[in-house]
């Protein structure tokens, strides 16, 4: 297995996409020497929707890629480099011998009933569950109902990874683009599913720390948070905030959140443990919260904040233990990032991607910023924001179990 990655910008404002491409198909190249490429992901800026017509045959002409998937991104990563707000490219290009690789198109009403059986999630993604693959998924966030599918996808294929990022750069319906061999389409979901010798890891940083102590949900109602340990959960939650310093008071006025406990079996919780989801508001008159997610009474919960700090020590402390779980490296990596994150976090470029080579070293790394980032927490798919995704690709005799 081999990766490289390659990013080319629009300069002079008077590049074309094809100068661009044949630019970092050129990188390409040279990294992969004489391996062939078998798989092409492709992030282009919606600078270039008017040309989408011609990637697949740049990606024929330039790299003689066999497979080719991509989207429209609002910001472009490749290369240790992070474009936002930039007419740019970014190509990741890999040679995948003994890999398997299916990849698949599908429309909103095309999706089976959460009743239907795991055949019928089978054939929609053309991948059978005995060969173990696992998923790349870049969705349209305006026509597409992607929490349907990592649900259908958990169900049928549980031991497999799914990672990916909601195409980004469009304003309304039908602005973005997914690209998908010679295809391309405005609404729906591309995605790929790899099997054989492969191994698809995860590394998903929320960015929160928690603050406070945990809470036991004690009655809700779908995702109406009504009390926390037999108390009104507003009350609970100004007894958090009155413990707080006066930073963490201020910080929590715009960026508190609620972290979800997804192993309850566990007895000492830490940052990744937690399912982070928003508070939409709530009501004074019945203390009750309104959070993004649909809970169950006995959960416990916990009481988040980000910043750019947090966020920043969460993902050095993920991308840390990554390296100390694992003997190898992975040859390759996505990043699915999310827009609120770069420099309007951070105040800097380049932030996640210099974190992951500080630990991870020069391993070819691509990707873009996304409308929502696809990955699961303890075992479980789900569709997140603020977050930044990686699904990282190693062979599977290269120090991974399968």
């Amino acid at each position: 297995m081999k990766w490289a990655s390659a990013i080319a910008r629009q300069r002079s404002g008077k590049q074309t996409l094809e100068e661009l491409f044949e630019a970092a198909a050129e990188q390409i190249k040279e990294q992969l020497g004489n391996s062939p490429c078998d798989l092409l992901f492709c992030f282009i800026s919606p600078d270039f929707v008017g040309e989408s017509e011609k990637v697949a045959g740049l990606a024929e002409k330039t790299l003689n890629a066999k497979k080719l998937v991509g989207c429209t991104a609002g910001g472009i990563i490749g290369g240790g480099i992070e474009l936002e707000q930039v007419a740019a490219i970014s190509l990741s290009a890999a040679f995948l011998p003994d890999v398997k690789i299916e990849m698949f198109h599908v429309e909103d009403d095309e999706l089976p009933d959460m009743d239907a059986p795991p055949q019928k999630w089978e054939e929609l993604v053309h991948s059978n569950s005995a060969e173990m693959p696992d998923f790349v998924l870049l969705p349209d966030p305006f026509s597409f109902r992607i929490e349907a599918l990592v649900q259908g996808l958990d169900y049928a294929f549980p031991a497999a990874t799914k990672v990916g990022g909601l195409a980004s750069g469009a304003h309304q319906p039908g602005k973005n683009r997914l690209y998908l061999n010679e295809n391309v389409f405005k609404t729906g979901a591309v995605g790929l599913a790899l099997s054989g010798n492969i191994v698809v890891e995860t590394i998903v940083a929320q960015g929160c720390r928690p603050v406070g102590r945990t809470f036991r949900v004690s009655k809700c109602q779908n995702n109406v948070l009504l009390e926390l340990d037999g108390k009104p959960a507003v009350q609970a939650l100004y007894e958090v905030l009155e413990g707080m310093s006066p930073k963490d008071q201020q910080l929590a006025k715009y960026s508190l959140f609620l972290g979800v406990v997804m192993d309850e079996f566990k007895e000492d919780f830490r940052p990744g443990d937690f399912l982070i989801r928003n508070i939409l508001g709530l009501e004074p008159s019945s203390g009750a919260l309104l959070v993004g997610e649909l809970l169950r009474n006995e959960r416990t919960i916990q009481f988040h904040l980000r910043d750019a700090d947090t966020s920043s020590d969460d993902l050095r402390h993920l991308l840390k233990q990554y390296k100390e779980e694992h003997e190898g490296m992975p040859e390759g990596a996505l990043l699915f990032s999310c827009l609120g994150r770069g420099e309007h976090l951070y105040g800097t470029a380049n932030h996640d991607s210099d974190c992951f080579k500080t630990y991870l070293g020069e391993i070819p790394l691509s990707g873009f910023f996304c409308n929502g980032e696809i990955g699961p927490v303890a075992g479980t798919t789900f569709l997140h924001g603020y977050t930044s995704s990686f699904g990282l690709f190693r062979t599977k005799s290269n120090g991974s179990q399968e």
